[in-house]
């Protein structure tokens, strides 16, 4: 997360206040509504309420935002361990049952971090009247961004 460092002494709070600014800063992030509800080091938890227009035709979450989801929480993760610019240099996703429900929880975790990339792993959960069911696993490489040119 560029602005942290490797400073071991930075607060978890100012870490989570630090990934929300990251998220508003995404235009995207910030049309569907999404919430940043955790970041440490190596860990993510995005969180989004479903309201229709996310939805698709039988009424569940659209692949694409329950894709989102896992990428975006992916990014967090690794980009929480490797602590500088980071982009997602790929990932997968195993649709596991129909995310049918009020709300979408991605929580994501560092599975290996090393100089430029880290390997994480995502659980997107649907929420349905409080009821948290797993609706996908994801898998993917987070990648540090070359430093700008000046």
């Amino acid at each position: 997360m560029a602005g942290l460092g490797h400073d071991q002494g930075v607060s978890p709070e100012a870490v989570l206040a630090y990934g929300r600014g990251v998220l508003a800063a995404q235009p995207f992030s910030a049309l569907i509504g999404a919430e940043l509800h955790a970041l440490a080091p190596g860990q993510a938890e995005l969180q989004l309420p479903l309201s229709a227009q996310l939805k698709q035709q039988n009424g569940f979450a659209h692949g694409g935002i329950v894709s989102y989801m896992a990428d975006n929480a992916l990014t967090f993760a690794g980009g929480a361990a490797l602590r500088v610019p980071v982009v997602t240099s790929e990932f997968k996703i195993n649709y596991v049952r129909p995310a049918l429900g009020q709300r979408l929880v991605a929580r994501a975790r560092a599975v290996h971090t090393g100089k430029s990339q880290s390997v994480c792993t995502c659980e997107v959960f649907v929420v349905n009247d409080g009821v948290e069911k797993l609706c996908a696993l994801a898998q993917g490489t987070i990648a540090t961004l070359p430093e700008p040119k000046k």
